[in-house]
């Protein structure tokens, strides 16, 4: 995610939801080449922030869910050298948007 371009295929993913996008369009969507998107996909996917499914040839991707709650519960765990009230919502007990929902 420390890469400009990955962090904004994120963005994009969240905002379509679980129907993602394909491959191309998603290298279209972020300005980037295609096999430049089929780079930052595959390691997004590897790190399970992204899964992948294949409609005739296509592949598209979406946002993993549960991989992205891994990452923030990885990110959050020791918040505020162990008091996460400090931390207000950010920790404790901030719902998880729906696929696409508050998400700019």
């Amino acid at each position: 995610m420390a890469h400009q371009h990955r962090m904004r295929v994120f963005k994009l993913l969240m905002k379509r939801g679980p129907s993602g996008l394909p491959a191309g369009e998603i290298g279209d969507r972020v300005g980037i080449s295609r096999s430049s998107a089929s780079f930052h996909l595959t390691q997004m996917e590897r790190a399970g922030l992204l899964r992948s499914r294949r409609v005739h040839r296509n592949v598209f991707y979406a946002v993993d869910l549960e991989g992205m709650r891994k990452l923030i519960a990885y990110l959050t765990e020791d918040c505020c050298d162990g008091h996460p009230e400090v931390c207000g919502s950010l920790v404790t007990g901030m719902p998880i948007p729906a696929c696409g929902e508050g998400v700019e």
